[in-house]
């Protein structure tokens, strides 16, 4: 059984996890390309803006692998569950040869073809959704957008916003977003050189 893990964010760079990450192998930099941004607010990093898989806002971006030690479907998404500290329903799964094994997730298109060409028995990843209109410190119920998540992020506690900039300096360079593209620009989110 090839079971893959998919990774374009803290669970590549943060090895603070080592159940988590005795369980796979090396980090495969010819993953699929799903559209990622950081228009999640995350409760665990001071309010920062996380990266998640976004059909509507995010950028298509080239994703990185692990391929899982496990044989067992089932421990690989207990495996990730675990190190994301999620529920069931916020992890997902693609199972090419059982259709009926179906994840709330929603399975971007490139998964299965991406599958397929690697010749992978399942797929697993973060399925978290984008909760910015729930949770952006500026204005409830507003949607994403690269300024208002700039405006939030402005708003952030000194503890938050270095929360923030450590998440976004910290992504993979392939992870090219709008939102990342603008804060590169911003005086006061540039990475100190030292």
């Amino acid at each position: 059984m090839r079971i893959a893990i998919l990774g374009w964010g803290s669970l590549i760079w943060d090895d603070g996890w080592p159940k988590f990450d005795e369980q796979r192998g090396e980090w495969l930099e010819d993953g699929p390309v799903l559209p990622l941004e950081f228009s999640r607010v995350s409760e665990t990093r001071g309010s920062a803006l996380t990266l998640v898989i976004d059909e509507e806002h995010g950028r298509e971006c080239k994703v990185m692998y692990a391929m899982s030690k496990r044989r067992n479907p089932d421990d690989a998404i207990a495996d990730l569950r675990d190190r994301e500290g999620t529920i069931l329903k916020r992890i997902g799964f693609y199972f090419p040869n059982d259709r009926s094994r179906k994840c709330e997730a929603p399975v971007p298109a490139t998964i299965p073809e991406w599958a397929a060409s690697k010749g992978i028995d399942v797929v697993v990843w973060t399925g978290l959704p984008s909760n910015f209109a729930q949770k952006n410190g500026v204005r409830k119920g507003e949607t994403f957008s690269v300024d208002a998540a700039i405006a939030h992020l402005q708003k952030l506690t000194p503890a938050g916003k270095a929360a923030a900039a450590t998440y976004v300096w910290r992504a993979p360079a392939f992870v090219r977003t709008p939102l990342r593209e603008r804060l590169e620009t911003e005086p006061w989110f540039k990475q100190d050189a030292s």
